[in-house]
């Protein structure tokens, strides 16, 4: 076995941290419409982000950027809001260990889509891999 890569570490990290994002947003959606839930998480996280990257020395003015980059990067943050405006409604309405690996159907999403658009080409294990996400997610939203 071999030790995992940088970029192995940080997508692990990040799902340790978007599993705590769906357990604190269940319970944060509990009491409060959830568009103004929403609405808080995305003005916490700005209010982190943008300081971290200022102090950090990495801030540069965002319109000097190319206009393809900066329209990709608009065209994801609106893609981001459309997701957590859908994902925090149905927490809403549904359970949490439900919604989430619901919500990570986009894993076989972005698969599909690296392969359609940017040319990118997995191996039959690789594909394999999606086809089982994608069985067990029929499986956890097939009612019994």
């Amino acid at each position: 076995m071999t030790i995992p890569s940088n970029w192995a570490i940080w997508a692990l990290m990040s799902a340790v941290f978007a599993a705590l994002t769906a357990v604190f947003a269940k319970v944060g959606v509990h009491d409060v419409d959830s568009d103004l839930a929403m609405a808080i998480r995305t003005l916490v996280v700005a209010a982190v982000i943008v300081p971290f990257v200022m102090f950090s020395g990495k801030w540069s003015n965002p319109f000097q950027l190319p206009g393809n980059t900066l329209a990709f990067l608009v065209l994801s943050a609106l893609a981001t809001g459309a997701s957590w405006y859908c994902y925090f409604r149905a927490l809403q309405m549904g359970d949490v260990s439900l919604v989430a690996p619901v919500d990570k159907f986009s894993v076989v999403l972005v698969a599909v889509f690296a392969f359609a658009f940017l040319g990118e080409r997995l191996s039959w294990r690789e594909w394999t891999g999606i086809g089982m996400i994608t069985g067990g997610l029929v499986l956890l939203v097939l009612r019994r």
